[in-house]
């Protein structure tokens, strides 16, 4: 049923004075629908992200078969809080979604049902969500390639585009019965009065991303694409372009589940925090699931003592910033690249004219001889080594134990808790059951990075005390060098 904007903030009454004002322009005579919104996020984290769903929007969210996706029913007068979720990657709002699409044995068949499925579509209420969401955000430029749904390793993407030099301004409005845009925004009335009334009329730009995942289909990512952004191409007559698009038209294909969505986000969420990338840096949204996983609470003193750029604690500090955060590294340059990043939300939160100092410090480190009084540490929280591009499978024998060590030593015993991210899965595991007397694994969330199968572990601290384990006295093999060479540390930069 629709109701009014204004109807709709009357019934939320007290809901008014502490949530942001309904981005309606037209309070009065803006009808109020309800959408569908896709979001991809961290594979292993999707219940993570529906819980923030249900925290911020209020709605439940719904995990799909395909992993790193869920969807969520959103109505069009809080549509800009979905921008505010921080578990989420990418966002579009789903025009149609197919739980078992009956797809033909044939190629031909099946693409030929792609060409008829374009014009069978129900576009209107999902062009009108991209024009809103268009409208809720400051227009940084063209929007660039990449910007669809990520996939996963064993899935297929391709783009059916055209190419133009041709560079313009993003629509604010779309008409979709002519597919063109006007220069105040208001789609064509009568078309015999369009040259009058829309004397700089422009052309919609749009691609197609085809993301396929699954062995019993007969096509390919790029023939479904071409043909399903051929058939959109001739019922809208918008123009195809693979990089300067004003529309991504996204086409998600999971074995039998097929969903029809068009893009919300020109850049992926994740990039949210960080300027000064480093050689592993984590997708922000990663780091939040983490966070999540230790549930941070008001004075909790928390530690990343291989904090790369900073991208945990930074994290940390902006979205549950009670607490306090140190965020350590052996390496000055990672050090540095920590407090540059630090130094750029400060300035970008002081320019918006918010409070700007973050409860977080940097220091240099010894990751095995932390500078940290015993039992005075709360959670922590870190991304160790994999031993590919940071380090070696053969040094974390000896570095993972002599850390596990070092962080029991300096964690609180009875409530302390540590997040670990690693994909040198069985040298961990080896470690933590050389270290039972001093940490216990509670559960592991297995995670996508980068293409690699990581587990992020939750140990909670034993009540043992520091000083009265076998393992305390351990010993390494060797002597454990967690300084990066100098060849290595040129590569880095």
């Amino acid at each position: 049923m629709l109701s009014s904007c204004g109807d709709e903030e009357a019934k939320q009454g007290a809901e008014t004075a502490e949530s942001p004002q309904c981005p309606c322009t037209d309070a009065t005579s803006a009808d109020i629908f309800t959408v569908t919104i896709g979001a991809t996020v961290p594979t292993g984290f999707e219940p993570t992200a529906a819980e923030e769903v249900k925290e911020k929007i209020g709605v439940d969210a719904r995990i799909s078969k395909d992993r790193g996706r869920i969807y969520f029913p959103v109505s069009t007068d809080k549509l800009f809080q979905v921008h505010h979720l921080k578990s989420v990657d990418n966002l579009f709002v789903v025009v149609e979604e197919y739980d078992h699409y009956q797809f033909k044995e044939s190629k031909e068949e099946a693409l030929s049902e792609f060409q008829q499925l374009a014009s069978k579509l129900p576009w209107t209420n999902a062009l009108e969500v991209w024009k809103l969401n268009g409208a809720l955000k400051k227009k940084k430029g063209h929007r660039k390639g990449g910007s669809g749904a990520k996939v996963k390793p064993n899935s297929e993407t391709s783009d059916a585009t055209t190419a133009s030099a041709e560079q313009q301004e993003l629509p604010e409005a779309v008409s979709v019965a002519e597919g063109q845009i006007t220069s105040d925004g208001s789609p064509d009335v009568e078309s015999g009065t369009q040259e009058e009334a829309t004397p700089k009329a422009k052309l919609i730009k749009f691609r197609v991303t085809c993301n396929r995942a699954g062995d019993k289909h007969s096509f390919s990512s790029n023939e479904a694409a071409r043909d399903f952004g051929g058939a959109v191409q001739d019922f809208f007559q918008w123009k195809a372009d693979m990089t300067k698009f004003d529309i991504e038209v996204l086409l998600n294909i999971h074995n039998e589940e097929v969903v029809i969505g068009i893009a919300l986000t020109e850049e992926s969420l994740h990039r949210r925090n960080i300027s000064h990338f480093g050689p592993t840096t984590l997708r922000s949204t990663l780091c939040y699931g983490m966070l999540r996983l230790c549930n941070p609470q008001p004075s909790d003193v928390i530690v990343d003592p291989m904090c790369g750029t900073g991208a945990i604690p930074l994290e940390g500090a902006i979205e549950f910033n009670s607490a306090f955060y140190i965020a350590g590294d052996n390496n000055d340059m990672a050090v540095k690249r920590t407090v540059n990043n630090v130094c750029h939300i400060q300035k970008r939160r002081a320019e918006k004219g918010s409070v700007s100092a973050l409860p977080i410090d940097t220091v240099q480190w010894d990751l095995c001889s932390l500078p940290i009084r015993t039992s005075s540490v709360d959670i922590i929280i870190t991304d160790m080594p994999f031993g590919k591009r940071i380090g070696s499978r053969k040094k974390n024998w000896d570095l993972y134990p002599s850390c596990l060590r070092e962080m029991a030593r300096v964690c609180r015993p009875g409530s302390g808790k540590a997040v670990l991210l690693t994909q040198d899965k069985k040298c961990f595991a080896k470690a933590v059951s050389r270290m039972g007397g001093l940490w216990r694994k509670l559960f592991t969330v297995w995670v996508n990075v980068g293409g690699l199968h990581a587990g992020v572990y939750l140990l909670q601290r034993t009540g043992a005390v520091f000083g009265q384990t076998p393992e305390d006295v351990y010993e390494s093999r060797g002597t454990v060098n967690t300084q990066v060479d100098e060849k290595q540390e040129k590569e880095r930069s």
